[in-house]
């Protein structure tokens, strides 16, 4: 027996399965490697860190925070300090960073249901209790719902994927607005008997990949200081095995996070990689206007099929590198189908329901013959 915590009794490690098949369609990454010239240049810039690995990196990574700033100024239009970005090992540690800063006991975090399956594990290992509502049927948030679980729970911190993950749905400008200014209305208590409001991520992991018209909440972050938007370079920049997330926010709220974090978290190499890969922004983002073709493309696919007792594919609305869609009587049984055919897609979100990522031309149509052979569409 070990002394675990009651809470962790009979947890699992999260985590979809990673296993040795032809195609890979189950965890959202990029089809597309880095080119050899983008590598090399990964490769140098880590050669050079290398020489210095003696010393412990520079744990504030200003260099690095303002590429990240640069980036997000040419791909967002919204101008920020360095100081007001954050980055860290993937955007789980920086939601992590989030919760250990304005979660902890007698505090509550929300979120709105299917969503991201990280979010209450983010909770629970802050001791922070998790409450869930739910979306509307076809995955937007209803602002009524909204504004009477923040106004009934008081939550310290409120966590919206947009687009959300697995449904891929973007949240509105008026939408995110909403949510902000019912954050404004939460009295949570702090030091020497003051109250401050809620804590608002949008959590933009996926943002790139958003439809044209479809903004970034980076553009509220003037209006609303309790609002932080992340972002990460696993999804559009190809970079998943790299772990390096960044969040954009209030100089203040930066400045938390900057208190919980572990000393030097984020390492020399990983800072070296990600300046490398950023220097190369336009090249490594190149693919993406493909991804959301085919996206869209596999959307309209989905759309045109029918269930052998002639009810249509049920499918999202996707602002992702990913298309969520249904329903399945036996949805584990589909995604068994597909395995043994050398498809790997996830089981995952509502009942019924499975979610397939985006890959090359040559995967998606392997996906789409052994869908269709499978589930008799």
């Amino acid at each position: 027996m070990l002394p675990l915590r009651p809470e962790l009794a009979g947890s699992e490690p999260y985590g979809a399965p990673q296993l040795d098949v032809p195609v890979l369609l189950n965890v959202n990454e990029n089809p597309y490697a880095p080119s050899p010239r983008v590598a090399a240049s990964i490769a140098d810039a880590v050669h050079a860190a290398a020489s210095g690995l003696n010393r412990y990196p520079d744990r504030d990574f200003l260099a690095l925070r303002t590429d990240l700033a640069a980036y997000l100024g040419a791909e967002s239009g919204v101008a920020l300090a360095p100081d007001r970005l954050w980055a860290a090992n993937g955007s789980n540690e920086i939601m992590l960073h989030v919760l250990q800063a304005f979660g902890g006991p007698g505090r509550t975090a929300v979120s709105f249901a299917p969503t991201y399956s990280m979010y209450p594990e983010y909770a629970r290992d802050t001791h922070t209790a998790w409450v869930v509502g739910r979306r509307a049927e076809d995955f937007t948030l209803d602002l009524a719902h909204v504004r009477e679980v923040i106004a009934r729970e008081q939550p310290s911190v409120i966590l919206l994927a947009s687009p959300n993950n697995p449904t891929g749905t973007a949240l509105p400008a008026a939408t995110v607005e909403a949510v902000c200014e019912a954050a404004l209305s939460v009295r949570v208590p702090v030091a020497d008997g003051e109250e401050a409001p809620a804590v608002v991520v949008v959590d933009e992991a996926y943002g790139e990949f958003r439809r044209a018209g479809t903004p970034s909440a980076l553009e509220l972050l003037e209006r609303y200081p309790n609002l932080a938007v992340a972002r990460t370079m696993s999804k559009a920049f190809a970079l998943a095995g790299a772990r390096v997330g960044y969040l954009a926010a209030s100089r203040e709220l930066v400045d938390a996070l900057r208190v919980v974090r572990l000393p030097y978290h984020l390492s020399a190499v990983t800072q070296a990689v990600a300046r490398a890969a950023l220097g190369h922004s336009a090249e490594l983002l190149a693919r993406v206007s493909e991804l959301r073709e085919r996206r869209d493309a596999t959307v309209a696919w989905l759309r045109s099929l029918r269930h052998p007792d002639g009810r249509p594919v049920e499918v999202a609305d996707s602002d992702a590198n990913f298309v969520l869609f249904g329903t399945f009587a036996d949805r584990h049984a589909v995604w068994e189908g597909l395995l043994e055919r050398g498809v790997l897609i996830r089981e995952t979100g509502p009942d019924g329901w499975l979610r397939v990522s985006i890959g090359t031309g040559e995967e998606m149509r392997a996906f789409e013959e052994a869908l269709v052979e499978v589930a008799g569409l």
